[in-house]
């Protein structure tokens, strides 16, 4: 068993989006995506599918040029390859389910695009 919190040291940073990966296991990446009101992530693929769960605030999710909007306890799924971003409209903390097959370093590079 592995244990984690995604409500411990939260760390709203003004210049940047914070990420961290909370929690490893044999299939999934579990990452704690946190961003400032007005922060985004600009348009980009995963090569593996995802799911996305808004934690806390609200964010547009652009998938294939159509926004969504998004709000607390939301959660989506979205295949591989497609091209996705999203703008927090307020303080937001996201859940990032990544494949094991996947890298962290993959989701810092989007985000220092």
């Amino acid at each position: 068993m592995k244990k984690s919190s995604f409500s411990d040291q939260i760390e709203y940073n003004d210049d940047k989006i914070v990420t961290k990966v909370i929690l490893e296991t044999s299939f999934s990446k579990e990452i704690r995506i946190v961003l400032k009101r007005g922060q985004s992530m600009k348009e980009h693929k995963a090569p593996f599918p995802i799911i996305v769960h808004i934690i806390e605030g609200e964010i547009d999710f652009g998938v294939e040029g159509e926004t969504n909007s998004l709000k607390k306890g939301d959660i989506l799924t979205l295949d591989s390859n497609i091209p996705h971003d999203l703008t927090a409209l307020t303080d937001s903390i996201v859940r990032l389910t990544l494949s094991s097959k996947d890298t962290a370093s993959r989701v810092h590079k989007v985000i220092d695009k």
